[in-house]
């Protein structure tokens, strides 16, 4: 095993400390790692029998922290990284030089936790990995960030700042649970025997908790890992050495690629350029097609013109009575729909005991299908058209002639576009207030923050004059026909 020289901090670090749920410390965006020097990761790599191309480095990018940057032109298929078997952590490695004994202690602790906070499972073997004097992985945990920028360590005023109740919601859960979870931990340990500790004796509070949780759900990639006797693979999350240094892209210029040994059981995971790669150039992956409230959440970044962000709406008959009626559409019936409509909602499942009334409104298809589908169905009074049609077809925004006909139509699109006036008017400041928050000389916090709910009001702005064009269309259709 690689051995360092360099003196393990405690994990109860002060500087990750969380104060409460309400009173925080604000951490800024630092590519301090958490140890002053750490070993160099891709001579590690390869000494571990991983290879890395000659022409990558880890560079200091004073935009995007430690990255991994072209130093030449690297051709299309060109092999950027390869990482045995027994480089990835995971909850269970594979059987090899780096495998353990289950820990018994840690197992009882990783069935406290909820399937939604699965990073927090990875990162109990994280913290794990931290604490010992002489872990396989100790050249990458050292080379991981000493701090996070995800909310859970935003201050109070930081989270009033994002002004969206359902990411507030979210980073409110994440903070209980790791005060909560902290509590279960010191129980555990507190009956556990010194030989049995699984982070070697030290503390363990809900800053260190946090912290592994942040480093798994910010570079974790989930990944196929041990067979399935389908003959299939169950999907495991994992911690990339190296690999995780590659930033996000929506069109990235590299890909991950597992491939198996024929004569073992094993999977290498590699890094594959899709196109050519330039000189100085970051080398990208794309994390998902997600939101911002999950790259902020998650990963602590936010992406201007995010075409996959959405907001939040609850499906309410009384908001779309509102909506509808100073969109000037006449006899709204959503508080009051017929029994048939009624039927056809249940089977949207927007109506009922069960129902699932989250609607959204953004993303690639503007309007979320269920919102859409109801809208048509209750402006609509011809229970026989609407009923020749599937409820896929009703929850498609096409581009070719609407399924209920121009007037039915344009009278949900405008529904739609009220709500978006109203969802704008729940901000409390306006986008050039925000604007002028960010020249301001603020904390990278209060930044993120405010670029979080900036991007939801203009693509708020967006969704509105895209649909407002729609409508223009259909206007033009309905009186030349």
């Amino acid at each position: 095993m690689l051995a360092s020289s360099a003196s393990k901090p405690f994990l109860s670090t002060a500087s990750l400390r969380l104060l409460s749920l309400t009173r925080r410390r604000s951490l800024t965006c630092s590519a301090n790692r958490i140890v002053t020097h750490p070993p160099d990761l891709v001579r590690w790599v390869r000494r571990e029998g991983g290879s890395v191309h000659p022409n990558l480095t880890i560079s200091d990018d004073s935009h995007l922290g430690l990255s991994v940057f072209s130093t030449g032109e690297i051709s299309a298929g060109s092999e950027l990284i390869d990482l045995p078997s027994h480089l990835p952590l995971r909850w269970n490695p594979p059987a090899g030089p780096t495998s353990d004994k289950d820990d018994s202690v840690l197992a009882q602790l990783a069935q406290q936790i909820p399937e939604e906070l699965w990073a927090m499972r990875l990162g109990l073997r994280l913290l794990q990995e931290r604490a010992k004097d002489d872990s396989f992985w100790w050249p990458y945990v050292t080379n991981l960030p000493e701090t996070f920028t995800v909310p859970i360590f935003f201050s109070g005023e930081d989270i009033k700042n994002l002004q969206y109740a359902p990411l507030l919601h979210q980073v409110n859960l994440r903070c209980r649970f790791l005060f909560n979870f902290e509590k279960q931990v010191k129980t555990l340990l507190n009956d556990s025997s010194q030989k049995d500790h699984p982070f070697g004796g030290q503390d363990v509070n809900s800053a260190s908790l946090g912290w592994a949780m942040s480093a798994v759900s910010s570079r974790a990639f989930r990944l196929h890992g041990k067979a399935l006797p389908n003959g299939r693979h169950e999907e495991e999350p994992m911690l990339l050495p190296l690999i995780d240094m590659c930033n996000h892209s929506f069109t990235p210029n590299a890909s991950i690629v597992q491939e198996r040994d024929a004569s073992s059981p094993n999977m290498s995971v590699k890094v594959v350029a899709d196109e050519q790669i330039e000189q100085n150039t970051p080398v990208t992956l794309n994390y998902g097609c997600l939101s911002n409230d999950l790259f902020l959440l998650d990963y602590g970044f936010v992406v201007p013109s995010n075409p996959y962000d959405r907001v939040e709406l609850r499906y309410d008959g009384t908001l779309l009575d509102a909506a509808s009626m100073a969109a000037g559409v006449s006899s709204p019936n959503f508080s009051s729909p017929a029994t048939w409509q009624q039927d056809i909602l249940s089977k949207l499942n927007l109506l009922g005991d069960n129902a699932l009334l989250k609607v959204t409104i953004g993303g690639s298809e503007l309007i979320d299908g269920r919102l859409l589908a109801a809208l048509r169905v209750l402006i609509s009074s011809d229970k026989e058209f609407v009923q020749k049609h599937s409820l896929d077809t009703l929850m498609v925004l096409g581009n070719g002639d609407p399924p209920l006909g121009a007037s039915v139509e344009a009278a949900a699109l405008r529904t739609v576009i009220a709500l978006c006036v109203i969802s704008l008017e729940h901000f409390p400041t306006k986008i050039m207030q925000d604007e002028s928050v960010l020249k301001a000389d603020v904390s990278s916090a209060t930044q993120l923050a405010v670029q979080f709910r900036m991007q939801k009001k203009l693509m708020l702005v967006d969704v509105t004059r895209k649909l407002s064009q729609r409508v223009k269309m259909l206007s033009k259709e309905k009186s030349t026909a």
